[in-house]
C-alpha cells in the first residue's frame, strides 16, 4: 500500500469506487430497447456524444432521451430510456457506507463524480437511504459534473474542487478507478489510489490525518 502523509481531504470517486457498475446490463436493456451499436456512447469509463454532454449538463434530461429516440424506430417512453439507463448502476456495498461514516471522524469528505441528472438523483434515492441517511451524512460536498458544467479528466474540474474545498492539493487523497482521472489529478500534486473493481477500501481507516 502507498505511504500518504498529511491527508486533511479523501475524495471519493462515485461508479466503479464506490458504486457498483454493470454496463453489459445497461448496453443490453438500451439495445432491447432498438438501440444498436451503443458501445459507441459508453464504457466503464467515459462516455461520449450526447451522453458526455449529459454529464457535462450541456443538455437536459428531456434531451437526452430525445437523442435516444432518434437512434431507435420504436416509440420509447421516459420510463424506459431513465430505466434502462439507470440499470448501469447497481449498489453501493453496505460496508462501504460503513467506511465512510467512519472516515467522516478523521477526515474531510467529499464526492466527485462523472454523473448526470437522471443517474444522480436515482443514485441518491436507491443507495444513500440505508439507515435512514442522506448524502449530507455521507459526504462534506458533492461535486458533480452535471452541476459544474465540466467533468474529469479535464484539469478544470480538479481545480475548481480545490479551490471551492480551500484545501492544497498535496493534502487530498483522491480515490479513482480511471487511469485518466488518477493521472490528471497526479499532475496537480494530488495524492491518488487506482481502485479495482469489488475492491475492499477498509485499509482507508487506517490513515493517519
Amino acid at each position: 500500500m502507498n505511504n500518504y502523509n498529511n491527508i486533511s481531504t479523501i475524495i471519493f470517486d462515485l461508479g466503479g469506487v464506490l458504486c457498483d457498475l454493470d454496463i453489459d446490463r445497461c448496453i443490453l436493456n438500451f439495445k432491447q430497447l432498438g438501440l444498436e451499436n451503443f458501445e459507441h456512447y459508453l464504457n466503464n469509463f467515459g462516455q461520449s456524444g450526447f451522453f458526455m454532454q449529459l454529464e457535462k449538463g450541456l443538455i437536459t434530461a428531456a434531451e437526452f432521451r430525445d437523442e435516444v429516440r432518434t437512434l431507435t424506430s420504436k416509440p420509447l417512453t421516459d420510463e424506459q430510456i431513465n430505466e434502462a439507463w439507470n440499470s448501469f448502476l447497481v449498489g453501493i456495498p453496505t460496508e462501504k457506507l460503513d467506511l465512510i461514516i467512519e472516515l467522516r471522524k478523521k477526515f474531510r469528505i467529499v464526492l466527485l463524480s462523472n454523473t448526470n441528472i437522471i443517474h444522480f438523483p436515482d443514485t441518491v434515492a436507491r443507495f444513500f437511504t440505508y439507515n435512514g441517511m442522506s448524502t449530507s451524512d455521507y459526504f462534506d460536498k458533492c461535486y458533480l459534473s452535471y452541476e459544474m458544467k465540466m467533468a474529469k479528466p479535464d484539469e478544470e474540474i480538479f481545480n475548481a474542487l480545490l479551490e471551492a474545498e480551500q484545501v492544497s492539493a498535496n493534502e487530498c487523497l483522491f480515490l479513482d478507478d480511471g487511469q485518466k482521472n488518477i493521472e490528471q489529478a497526479a499532475k496537480l500534486g494530488i495524492q491518488t489510489y487506482l481502485v479495482k473493481a469489488g475492491e475492499d477500501l477498509s485499509w482507508l481507516v487506517d490513515l493517519v490525518d
